[in-house]
This record gives structure tokens, C-alpha cells and sequence, in this order.
């Protein structure tokens, strides 16, 4: 067995094994020596004793001042009183009971150690209570000079756990390093001579125990190349893969089904839709599929654009599937294209065109005649734009000839959905990925890193700008007063509004809670009470400050019968507010909607608030977005939601939302909870590392597609794509 894959229980030990398996998901050799520390300390420069924070764990480094044993109790209870310094102040260290015998013996004054713990207050005087310790120095125990020895000028401070420190991770680290020598070097020797990166091995070696800053510089450098470089070879493969499958290519006819459209349009196309309409028709018309991610501000018209993609497969004989993640969603884009096409999707109809096609909806409630007759036009080809959620999915869907799959909201599907669809073309179909989350260029190049990017950044005539505003309605409560009044007055000008709530409020939504074991969270725990509700709120508006208006509510919950019918009434202008949850998130589009309270903002991703924000402001008269929160002025949520009231520029939201939540696992599909598989590379902060890498991994896949010169990169690619990895790749 190679030395990296060595499961660390051989080495370190059951119980130690044990701890760093179910705490830090660290099982073999290789595991741990890519578990790298978190910042560097200089010996003494730890945190400051002059400077520790209430409640933290910290880990200082200081001198015994004086040692003392208190006795209470009449003599039968003993404690122990260390005082330490590090030059800029002193520190209490307290051991009580039997515990006080060791440390009283291997702590004498004078003595050095690098101490961790919780720091507390007691009579006004900050303490470590029973602190974990190693000590430094010359009158060290054995395991003192271990920590002494690796220590060299800079102390490495590694991620922890409970149950194991900084240090104890250093020591099993030191068990393990020389096994770096035998480390597989992934690049490509031109490639590492010519950038001038230190071998594989000098690397693990200095980032682990550097003697300088210098050391911890050319380490790191070297190994995010090695992540970002694997990755990008994954992707380029990937890539070239695809691009050696056959597919059909797609071009409209001329005076066809598209050039009818075109010429009904009541509105010209912006510059970019038109820019990205021929990316995507030069795609289209290539004998190998189209993948494309096509992401687009909130109200580019990323429709339009899919549907006229759509309409020149349907003119070149094919057909088209587009996949939406809520029935909602579903409905309301089969509404919205049947109104843009009118007569051309009724093809076959009586008052239909004679160049038009069939446009059907396939969701999974629909009644069994409605969702026959659908399956029907599918596979004899009479309908040529379908539109439906994963009902499309199943097995029992035959298409006549699909040729384009289109996804929208790509983050609410996992990859084995989108490959189920592209499944039931008789080649490979053109895929067109559709996202109003936009992405940073380097979450592009990692997590889309398969797919060609176009961007539609521009909005098109007639959209109004929206302004936002936090109301905190703790510190301010007659801000939600003003809230209030200011949805009146929009609905009296003749316009409509959203409230959105984080909630349902039925007794299904406890169940589910329940169910799930769902723990409350630190904002839950701030404010002492459940997520505003959707039925509630809409009792207490109905009943107080929007008394008289016509309020209705929509929820996931409600039968998809009487959802539609509430959006068309809303669309139509029969209802004054919706009160809804994320349920309109994306997608809808009711251009006389105006004003937006979002209630409890704070319990919303800043991506979904950018999302929910986008449903208003869509027609002529200016948008409203009122957020909502009681949380306190300095909390980390109200600096959030005054991120999103500051811009409307959803990649500079998108870069704020990412470096909160750091980038999770490239590989692996966002919400599959798995632990990154990037160690050292920071998505935002690395772009130049990973476009300099993704250069170079193209050109090594075009020269050598199978690695066959390059077995070290091969190894490390198999590393990187366990089964369910390559699974996600193999998809696109």
C-alpha cells in the first residue's frame, strides 16, 4: 500500500484515529499531511495576554510567574493558582482537586509552555479554568522538546476539535511527515521547473514546519497551483470529452418558426440579448452538444433568450424540454411563452399558425387526461416546446427528438436530474443552463468550470430601478408603521405588493421542524421566538394596517390548482398584496408589482434576497424593497442586509454572499453537505492562480486528452474523484 493511503491507526493509534476520523473527516497518511495549519505563530506572539477575548479558546504561549495551592474547606478541597506572563501582561491559570498535582510539578515558576483553553472572568480578573498545556524549553519533559523541535521560529496553528488541540495534531503530524517523501508530484515537470514551484514533498515539508515566513509562502503557493491545477484538468477533460460526443446540429429555417416570432416582438432586444442569442445559435449549429451556462441579472430576459434558442430547434425539426424547479415557476414561464408566441403556439389549432408548434406543461399534478394527452404530443413530436418540473423526468416521458434541454435555476437541481433529461435524446441534446444567481468568474471556472459562460448583464428598456431600505423594526418600530403605509400608497397609485415570510405557519411546518430535528438557530436564539409566518402575517394585515385591501396568500403547501389560480389573479390585478414565502422567488413576473416587505430578513441567504428583490421593479413605475429585521444594529445579519439595500449589482452581492459562506465543495453538488475538497485555495481571492491554472490544464489535455504521459497527474486526479465525484463530472 502506497504511504499516503496508510490509515492513520496503524501510525497514531485507536483512540487518536478515532477523534480526528469523526471530527475532522481525516482518515489516511495523505489526509493529514493535507490538513494544513490555519496561521502561524511566532514563539510569544500567540494571542496576548494583554488582549484576550471573553469567552474565546486561545492558545498563548507565556512564562510561570508564581505557582501557589489554596486550600478551602477546612483543608479538604485544594486548588491550584499558576500566574503567567508573556511581557504584555498576566494571566491566572486555576486547576482544582485531584488535577493539580501534575501541572503543579511540571509547571514550576520560570518555566515555559504554550497553554489553551476558554478564557473566563472570575472576581474581575480573567482566567484559564483547567487549560491544556506542552511545555517549551530546556527543562521540557520528552514530549516538551517534541514541541520544542517542531515549534523551529514559527509554531503552526492548526484547525482543532474537541478532544484534540493544535499541538496534539502537530504531534500526530510529526508521526506522519515523513511519509511526504513519497508524495506523488501532480504537476507536470516543465510545468513546476518553469513556474520555479518547490517539489511536492519541500512543500508539505515547509508548510508544516517552516523555519520562515518565507517557507510558509513558496508552500503555499505550490500546493493551491496543485488544487487548482487537478480541478482544471478534471474540467478540461471534461470538456473535451463533450466535445468529442456527436449531436444534431440545430439551425432555424430561414422564414421559419423564429423569424415569425421575431418579427411579432413588440420590443426591440437588448445588445446582449442578441450577443448571447448567436453564442448560443453558433453553439447550436456545431455537430457536438452545446453546453452553455448562461447567467443573467435578475430581469436580463434570460427568457427570451432561452425561448428563441428553443423556437430554432423546434424550426430545425427537434424539440425542446425546459426544466423549472418549482410548479409555480413551471406555470408561469408556460403562461408567459404561450402569451409571447400567441398564435405560434398553437400549432395544429384551429386559429393557430400554420408555422406553429405546441407548447404543453408537465408538472406531477396534473390530471391523468391534461397529462396523457401531453405525453402524447411528446412522442409523436406535436408539441415541440415542453415546459414542467422533474415530472419530465420519469421514465414513462418519450420525446419524438429532443434536441435542447434547458435548465432553469440550475442551483435547485442536482446533476442526476439535468443527465436524467439529456438521457432521452436519441444523441446527447444541446444544454443550455439558465442561473439569476451571478456567479464570480472563478466560482464560473470552478463549480461550471464543464460549461462555456455567457453573461447578460444589461436590463432592457422600461425596467425601473429599485430602492432598497432596512427597516429595523426592534430599534424603530415605527419604521414598520411607514412600511405599511407606503404599501397603501402603492396600491393606491393603482399598483400591487409582495410580503414574504420565511414561514407557512400551519401546523405542518412544527411537524417538519420537528421531523428533521431541526435546532434553533443563533438568530432564533436572539430573538426568542419562530420565523414570522405567512398566515399570520396575512391575519394581522388583514385585520390592522392593510385592513380593506385585497390580500391574498401563496404557499408551497396550497393545492397547485389554487396556486395558479392565485398568481393569475395577482398577474391579472384582482389581488392588491400577495403575502407569500420563497415560493415567488424566482421567475415571476407581474410587471404592475411595485413594493416588496420582506419580513425577517435576516433569515434569508443574500442571493435570495437579490433574487426575491428582482420580482419587483419590472415594469415602468420604480420599485420598493423594504428588509425587515430586529436584528441589533452590530450584528453580522444587519451588515448583510445593508450589503444588499447598498447595490444592485448581483455579482458584487454574489462575491459578499460567497466569502460568507465560503465556496463548499467545487466538486461535489452545493447542498450534498460534503467537506471541500479545497484546502488551500480561496475561490474568490485565488482568480489569477485558478485562470493561470485552467491555461495550462487545457493545453495538457488538448497535447495528451488521456494522461497517459503523465501517470503522477493521473494518480492525482483519481485521488480527487472518488466514484461520486467522477459520477458528478461524468454528468456536466
Amino acid at each position: 500500500m502506497p504511504a499516503l493511503e496508510e490509515p492513520l491507526k496503524k501510525l497514531l493509534g485507536g483512540p487518536t484515529a478515532k477523534v480526528m476520523a469523526e471530527q475532522l473527516d481525516l482518515h489516511t497518511v495523505g489526509d493529514l499531511l493535507h490538513h494544513y495549519p490555519r496561521r502561524y505563530e511566532e514563539r510569544g506572539q500567540l494571542t496576548k495576554l494583554a488582549e484576550l477575548p471573553l469567552d474565546e479558546d486561545v492558545t498563548v504561549v507565556a512564562q510561570v510567574a508564581d505557582a501557589r495551592v489554596h486550600t478551602f474547606n477546612g483543608g479538604r478541597g485544594q486548588r491550584l493558582e499558576i500566574t503567567i506572563t508573556d511581557g504584555s501582561g498576566r494571566l491566572q491559570l486555576v486547576f482544582f482537586g485531584r488535577g493539580i498535582h501534575k501541572p503543579h510539578k511540571d509547571l514550576p515558576p520560570g518555566s515555559r509552555a504554550m497553554f489553551a483553553g476558554k478564557v473566563s472572568m472570575f472576581n474581575r480578573r480573567l482566567q484559564l479554568a483547567h487549560p491544556t498545556y506542552a511545555k517549551l524549553g530546556a527543562d521540557s519533559d520528552e514530549d516538551g522538546e517534541t514541541v520544542d523541535s517542531w515549534a523551529g521560529a514559527l509554531i503552526p496553528i492548526y484547525p482543532a476539535c474537541k478532544g484534540l488541540e493544535s499541538w496534539k495534531i502537530a504531534k500526530a503530524v510529526d508521526a506522519v511527515l515523513p511519509s511526504a517523501q513519497e508524495a506523488v508530484d501532480p504537476l507536470p515537470p516543465s510545468l513546476r521547473e518553469g513556474r520555479g514551484f518547490v517539489p511536492l514533498p519541500e512543500a508539505l515539508l515547509k508548510v508544516h514546519r517552516p523555519h520562515t515566513k518565507d517557507d510558509v509562502e513558496q508552500a503555499r503557493q505550490r500546493l493551491k497551483w496543485d488544487e487548482a491545477f487537478v480541478l482544471q484538468v478534471a474540467l478540461a477533460r471534461r470538456r473535451y470529452a463533450d466535445a468529442q460526443l456527436p449531436a444534431v446540429a440545430r439551425r432555424p429555417a430561414p422564414g421559419g418558426l423564429l423569424d415569425a416570432f421575431d418579427a411579432k416582438l413588440p420590443f426591440t432586444l437588448t445588445e446582449g440579448q442578441r450577443h448571447v442569442s448567436e453564442e448560443i445559435f453558433d453553439d447550436l449549429a456545431t455537430e457536438h452538444p452545446m453546453h452553455r451556462l448562461l447567467q443573467g441579472e435578475v430581469g436580463s430576459g434570460k427568457t427570451m433568450v432561452a425561448l428563441r434558442a428553443m423556437l430554432a430547434v423546434v424550426d430545425s425539426g427537434g424539440q425542446a424540454a425546459m426544466l423549472a424547479p418549482t410548479e409555480v415557476l413551471a406555470q408561469q414561464h408556460h403562461r408567459s411563452i404561450t402569451e409571447m408566441m400567441g398564435e405560434l403556439a398553437e400549432g395544429g389549432m384551429l386559429g393557430g399558425s400554420e408555422l406553429g408548434t405546441k407548447v404543453v406543461l408537465l408538472t406531477g399534478s396534473m390530471g391523468a387526461p391534461a397529462r396523457r394527452q401531453a405525453l402524447l404530443d411528446l412522442v409523436t413530436g406535436e408539441a415541440g416546446i415542453v415546459i414542467g418540473t422533474h415530472a419530465l423526468i420519469e421514465d414513462k416521458v418519450q420525446f419524438h427528438d429532443l434536441g435542447l434541454v434547458v435548465v432553469d435555476e440550475q442551483h435547485r437541481f442536482g446533476v442526476e436530474q439535468r443527465d436524467a433529461l439529456r438521457g432521452k435524446g436519441k444523441q446527447p441534446p444541446h444544454l443550455l443552463v439558465m442561473t439569476a444567481t451571478p456567479i464570480p468568474r472563478t466560482v464560473a471556472m470552478t463549480v461550471f468550470g464543464d460549461l462555456e459562460t455567457s453573461v447578460l448583464d444589461q436590463l432592457p428598456a422600461g425596467r425601473s430601478p429599485i430602492a432598497s431600505h432596512v427597516v429595523p423594526a426592534q430599534d424603530k418600530p415605527h419604521f414598520l408603521a411607514r412600511a405599511w403605509e407606503r404599501v397603501r400608497e402603492e396600491v393606491t397609485k393603482g399598483h400591487q405588493g409582495y410580503v414574504v415570510c420565511p414561514r407557512i405557519g400551519d401546523s405542518a411546518d412544527e411537524a417538519d421542524e420537528k421531523k428533521a430535528g431541526r435546532k434553533k438557530s443563533a438568530e432564533d436564539d436572539a430573538e426568542k421566538r419562530p420565523p414570522l409566518a405567512v398566515l399570520d402575517i396575512a391575519d394581522q394585515l388583514t385585520k390592522g394596517p392593510l385592513q380593506g385591501l385585497r390580500i391574498e396568500v401563496l404557499h408551497g403547501r396550497m393545492q397547485p390548482d389554487d396556486k395558479d389560480d392565485v398568481m393569475r389573479r395577482f398577474a391579472a390585478g384582482e389581488v392588491d398584496v400577495l403575502v407569500a414565502t420563497t415560493v415567488i422567488e424566482v421567475g415571476v413576473n407581474v410587471p404592475n408589482a411595485t413594493a416588496m416587505v420582506i419580513m425577517d430578513a435576516d433569515r434569508f441567504g443574500v442571493s435570495q434576497l437579490h433574487q426575491l428583490r428582482g420580482r419587483v421593479g419590472r415594469g415602468s413605475a420604480p420599485g420598493l424593497c423594504l428588509l425587515v429585521t430586529e436584528m441589533p444594529e452590530a450584528s453580522a445579519a444587519r451588515a448583510r442586509l445593508n450589503a444588499v439595500a447598498a447595490t444592485l449589482d448581483g455579482f458584487e452581492l454574489s462575491r459578499i454572499d460567497l466569502e460568507q459562506r465560503r465556496e463548499g465543495d467545487v466538486l461535489g453538488q452545493a447542498q450534498s453537505g460534503v467537506r471541500s475538497s479545497l484546502r488551500m485555495l480561496a475561490v474568490i481571492d485565488d482568480e489569477e492562480v485558478i485562470a493561470a491554472a485552467r491555461e495550462e490544464a487545457v493545453a495538457v489535455v488538448s497535447r495528451d486528452p488521456d494522461l497517459a504521459g503523465l501517470p503522477a497527474l493521473r494518480t492525482a486526479l483519481d485521488a480527487l474523484l472518488d466514484k461520486d465525484r467522477e459520477q458528478y463530472l461524468d454528468k456536466g
